[in-house]
């Protein structure tokens, strides 16, 4: 792949963000929703890519609500099953849920509801930490690199605080990867 074009395949920041990569590691930001057609299409390749994806890369998953309350829960439910442990045996699941079965999960009780149908899901520890001011924190922090990096549309992929870059950018989200992917290791060597 030739080198990325500033402006064409990707776009810079105007004010770079801070990120909690350590040294000699960047950060991708994989933004999406639940509530997203593309965002369903792309997690498969996006999921493939995350379990062989260099190690200077620090991952980072940030669900998206654009600020619409119907959205909200979506988030609270994604960092709900991250912290139980669940997100790997549910993630693609939740996109059935929405998509496939057309599954209104846009209230807490909703979303609480389809929980607790799921294996391996305590009912009353996925209302507690659902509740959480932890999930309320990652919310927040998932809100403000959404802002941060001023996503107007998922899916999309931020990189280390400084670049943005989109299947529109890109022409293609496996090109986006491929272009974020590339970002990351030049910021992991700088």
């Amino acid at each position: 792949m030739p080198d990325p074009i500033a402006g064409i395949d990707y776009k810079p920041l105007q004010k770079p963000l801070s990120t909690n990569a350590p040294k000699g590691k960047a950060e991708m930001v994989h933004f999406f929703g639940y509530w997203c057609g593309h965002c369903r299409h792309f997690s498969p390749e996006f999921d493939a890519w995350q379990k062989t994806a260099p190690a200077e890369i620090a991952i980072v998953m940030a669900p998206v609500a654009f600020g619409n309350p119907g959205r909200a829960p979506l988030q609270r439910l994604f960092f709900t099953l991250r912290e139980l442990g669940l997100l790997e045996a549910l993630h693609s699941k939740v996109f059935d849920a929405v998509h496939d079965q057309r599954l209104p999960l846009f209230t807490h009780e909703a979303v609480a509801d389809w929980a607790k149908k799921q294996s391996g899901v305590d009912a009353a520890k996925f209302d507690q930490v659902y509740r959480s001011a932890s999930v309320d924190a990652l919310v927040k922090h998932a809100d403000q690199l959404t802002e941060g990096y001023e996503i107007d549309g998922v899916p999309s992929l931020g990189v280390a605080g400084k670049y943005y870059v989109d299947g529109t950018l890109a022409k293609s989200m496996p090109r986006a990867l491929q272009i974020a992917s590339a970002l990351a290791l030049k910021e992991a060597k700088a």
